[in-house]
């Protein structure tokens, strides 16, 4: 009897869920230097504070292996280890307090990436999740391939990258160059000023509210979309514009005329101020709003 009540409750508990692991560890780092951060399914938030050390923590999926958690030298490795071959329970949410001058290298792979007062250059990939980002002094790469990607800035003078496959690219008060891909979704620039910008959409629109600086060159894009474009400010630039199939309307003055009378595109050349600068504005399927705001 008493082997028999040994057995069954041997059988419970092994078949009892193992519970996700609650983390709390911290490591002391340097006030500029590298993290690193990996996990594969879950979030990632990422915080700069003013301590030297790096702060991890949250919760680990009940199938993770480790979680590792290392400095060398001048870089602070964050990494959730999981089988080779994933399967479930490996979702991990981590909350990563760093030292706010750190570079940060931030990978998921069907995980949201949130970052918020780090001023040292990022590096933010994931497949399938959102990427936010707040952006100050220093360059940001922000990529997504099923997901938005949106980056907040400070009107600092940096370069962007931002891209998504299926998502929205929203850049807002990023400022110096920048360089937005969407396949499947909308481009929206809001503020800023800038001496590039190559905005590229395939389907989607492309929304562009901001100042072009004297020398400047904005190149827009679209294959099935609009493309609205309103500078802030005085405008000195080359202007040209083509579309496929789509009206163009003009605010500076020149309109528009026909690329052939047996076809429904337009094209529109013409120079604002001393066209110093250039635009290139372009749609396959879609109308172009050119306009000062």
């Amino acid at each position: 009897m008493m082997k028999k009540l040994i057995t069954t409750t041997l059988i419970l508990l092994l078949a009892m869920p193992v519970v996700a692991e609650e983390v709390d560890k911290t490591l002391e780092a340097a006030a500029d230097g590298q993290v690193d951060i990996s996990n594969v399914e879950g979030s990632i938030t990422v915080t700069g504070w003013s301590r030297n050390q790096v702060e991890v923590t949250g919760t680990l999926g009940r199938n993770v292996e480790e979680l590792i958690f290392e400095r060398n030298k001048d870089k602070v490795t964050v990494k959730v280890k999981v089988p080779r071959r994933g399967g479930p329970g490996i979702d991990s949410d981590l909350h990563i307090n760093v030292p706010q001058q750190s570079s940060i290298n931030v990978s998921g792979v069907s995980a949201d990436i949130n970052v918020t007062e780090v001023m040292g250059e990022q590096r933010l990939r994931t497949v399938s999740g959102d990427v936010s980002t707040e952006s100050a002094a220093s360059d940001v790469m922000a990529e997504s391939v099923s997901g938005d990607v949106e980056v907040d800035g400070d009107n600092s003078d940096i370069e962007t990258r931002a891209s998504t496959v299926s998502g929205d690219v929203t850049l807002f008060r990023v400022s110096g160059t920048v360089s937005a891909e969407s396949v499947s979704g909308d481009i929206i620039v809001d503020e800023g000023s800038f001496s590039r910008a190559h905005l590229t959409v395939v389907n989607g629109e492309v929304l562009f509210q901001a100042q072009l600086q004297k020398g400047g060159k904005l190149s827009a894009e679209t294959v099935n979309g609009e493309v609205d474009v309103e500078f802030v400010g005085d405008l000195s630039a080359k202007i040209d514009v083509s579309t496929t199939n789509g009206r163009i309307r003009n605010c500076f003055g020149p309109e528009a005329e026909r690329t052939s009378k047996y076809a429904p595109g337009w094209s529109l050349r013409f120079t604002e101020g001393d066209g110093d600068g250039r635009v290139d504005i372009s749609t396959v399927n879609g109308r172009v709003n050119l306009c000062r705001k």
